[in-house]
């Protein structure tokens, strides 16, 4: 388990599923959290019931898809607590499904202005924070999809790819510096895009069974596990909880 004291992170798409199960974990962990999503009002709720608690949180309004939003996401950070130690780049979409000759070519590039840029403003926003304070932790969420072609899906599966490689590039050119990069592959987890999955009717992930999916509070685990010390030999890469070495790793059960 990871000890995360005095530490601050900042989770985007912070409001549900995988991200607000993150900002529960890294909270119950000692970390103080600052909670970033398009809608204020949810995050707000979720901050007032973790100050109650006894923890320390910020809400603040954040559309990934816009790099002035993110820095200004950073930059409300450091206003309230004088650090970034964690960023964890989560907020992503899967819509629209749909097959290449009948997707609607601006939502297709709004996708890719969520999954793949919002990722690369993130990483650009935080890395000069984090340089100048000496380390820092960022997890990008990355899928299965990034190596595999599913139809329906070349929207997620192209930007996901090239998630894949901002990471291996981010640690190429700041692991000198006491920046660990790294991504997390889930695999399939119980939350509201599975669900949109699942409606869809396209391809074998959406024909899985509700029960093999993983809950979101399993993929929060291996984000704060990657946060601490078990992180470090992963760093640059994918690290997979879809494999019983990978789960072992984190303490969640075997497949």
């Amino acid at each position: 388990m990871s000890n995360l004291n005095g530490r601050v992170a900042l989770i985007t798409g912070a409001s549900r599923g995988i991200g607000l199960a993150t900002v529960h974990e890294l909270s119950s962990l000692g970390a103080q959290v600052v909670l970033a999503a398009r809608s204020e009002a949810p995050i707000q709720d979720i901050t007032d019931q973790i100050s109650e608690n006894g923890g320390r949180a910020v809400a603040v309004q954040c559309d990934v898809a816009s790099f002035e939003q993110v820095q200004a996401a950073v930059s409300s950070t450091i206003a309230r607590f004088d650090r970034l130690d964690i960023l964890v780049n989560n907020a992503g979409t899967i819509e629209p499904i749909a097959r290449i000759d009948e997707s609607e070519p601006d939502l297709w590039s709004k996708a890719i202005d969520v999954n793949l840029k919002g990722v690369y403003h993130g990483l650009r926003a935080a890395l000069p924070v984090m340089t100048a304070r000496g380390g820092g932790v960022i997890v990008n969420l990355s899928s299965g999809a990034a190596t595999s072609a599913l139809e329906g899906w070349s929207h997620y599966c192209a930007s996901k790819a090239a998630v894949k490689m901002l990471t291996a590039c981010a640690h190429k050119e700041f692991s000198e510096q006491g920046i660990r990069v790294v991504g997390l592959s889930p695999g399939t987890v119980a939350t509201d895009m599975m669900s949109s999955i699942k409606s869809s009717g396209i391809n074998p992930v959406s024909q899985l069974d509700w029960s093999t999916h993983i809950p979101p509070e399993w993929a929060a685990k291996a984000i704060a596990f990657l946060c601490g010390p078990g992180g470090e030999p992963y760093a640059g890469s994918d690290f997979s909880i879809k494999t019983d070495e990978g789960r072992a790793a984190v303490g969640l059960p075997p497949i």
